[in-house]
């Protein structure tokens, strides 16, 4: 790999994590550290991964926030426009890359309902609209092993991302 991609992969990890220290908002910090990476900037994505907060809006009952995030921007990348949005195999595409995503996701934490990773990490599931439960969870270590899974779910889909842009870049050249 090169000392560039190993910088970019870095920066995703270390400046989604820090969001996520910081601001919390898993989705969000996710696509904060894969665009910081990439120099990218899009308010839009942006604010559209604000729901996806602790497996949707705060509930712990969906899949990680972080990788639906990871997910939106390698769509972002690589997903299908609205003049393509008849197309299928667009779509098939960025669900691939995803799938991808998912996959790893899935091997590194066994399993990805957000609920189900907080009692793998931090012992049981904190419902964060309570006062005294939030409280809980960070004295159990909730910011530090999110924070940990945000950029490590960052680096993975940035690491999917740089991969692809290459498999197309040589793709490109050989025709």
């Amino acid at each position: 790999m090169s000392e560039t991609k190993d910088k970019i992969l870095d920066a995703a990890f270390h400046k989604a994590k820090q969001h996520e220290l910081r601001s919390g908002g898993c989705g969000q910090c996710t696509i904060a550290g894969i665009f910081e990476a990439l120099g990218v900037e899009d308010e839009g994505v942006f604010r559209a991964a604000t729901g996806l907060a602790d497996g949707v809006g705060l509930t712990g009952d969906g899949h990680c926030g972080a990788l639906s995030g990871g997910a939106m921007a390698i769509s972002y990348f690589f997903g299908r426009s609205r003049e393509e949005f008849g197309d299928m195999m667009k779509q098939l595409h960025a669900c691939i890359l995803s799938k991808k995503l998912h996959d790893q996701f899935v091997e590194k934490y066994g399993t990805c309902r957000c609920a189900n990773i907080q009692e793998k990490t931090i012992g049981r599931f904190y419902n964060l609209y309570d006062p005294e439960e939030m409280k809980a969870a960070f004295k159990a270590g909730l910011p530090e092993k999110c924070s940990t899974l945000v950029g490590e779910t960052a680096r993975m889909a940035t690491q999917i991302i740089l991969d692809e842009r290459e498999r197309q870049a040589r793709k490109a050249a050989q025709s």
